[in-house]
């Protein structure tokens, strides 16, 4: 018979507790295609030097991708736990296609948020698990960049508006909408109280200090001096059932062609 693998590809990440949430995606997908031998990947070269010094080493796409073969794996399904179709998944499909001749089948699932059913049940996610009250306003930092891709954020914004949230504003730390497109939004909305939390599959680096952090520039310092009640919460998205279910959805969707 021939060998079913299943890798698992992520941005990565240093903070050991943040690193739960890819690890809770992980255990999810594993228990959704149990037939398949497991194995992980990070795509960050500079996360994977930083662990590799640690004495925690993950291995890089070619790495896996060299071991399954080693292991005997010949039909591989391989998710990423990415949130768009961005440059890190721009750079997985680049390796993926180096050595999808010597695999006989190679399943490849989307990013998190891929179409626009996937904007709108991400969207109810973030209703379900951060509801807001009259007076309050919800702002998600997510990650960003200069890829096309990043239109997904003002698109999500967009997908809150049609489920009739009018409170909820999504921001990137490097890519568009910025900090001041949100802050415009919030002092037009005029709340009391405004919810921060990350719109990343962790709750890393940037969700620990330029969202959260004590510093007077990080978001919660830059609303507290515009006069805002500020409530942090720190939990990467890839610790709900229900972002690890459209995972899995991604990952069926891959094996059925």
């Amino acid at each position: 018979m021939t060998e079913k693998g299943l890798l698992a590809v992520s941005f990565g990440t240093s903070v050991p507790e943040a690193e739960t949430a890819i690890i809770n995606v992980e255990n999810v997908l594993k228990k959704a295609f149990p037939d398949r031998v497991f194995a992980r990947a990070f795509t960050s070269r500079i996360i994977c030097r930083k662990l590799e010094r640690e004495g925690r080493p993950v291995d890089s796409p070619e790495t896996a991708l060299e071991r399954l073969l080693a292991e005997g794996v010949r039909e591989l399904l391989i998710q990423p736990t990415h949130l768009t179709p961005g440059d890190e998944f721009d750079k997985l499909c680049g390796i993926v296609e180096e050595y999808r001749g010597r695999f006989n089948a190679v399943h490849m699932g989307r990013p998190l948020i891929s179409g626009d059913e996937d904007l709108l049940a991400v969207a109810d996610a973030v209703l379900r698990r951060y509801p807001t009250r009259a007076g309050e306003a919800l702002l998600l930092m997510g990650h960003g960049s200069g890829h096309f891709a990043n239109m997904i954020y003002p698109a999500l914004q967009t997908a809150f508006r049609l489920r009739g949230a009018e409170n909820v504003f999504v921001g990137t730390v490097e890519g568009w909408p910025l900090f001041e497109d949100c802050l415009t939004q919030l002092k037009s909305l005029a709340p009391e109280r405004v919810k921060l939390a990350p719109l990343m599959l962790v709750a890393g680096d940037h969700a620990l200090n330029d969202m959260a952090g004590p510093e007077e520039d990080s978001w919660r310092g830059r609303l507290a001096e515009e006069g805002f009640a500020v409530e942090c919460h720190a939990e990467g998205i890839g610790m709900w059932d229900e972002i690890c279910g459209i995972y899995c959805e991604h990952a069926r969707a891959a094996v059925d062609g």
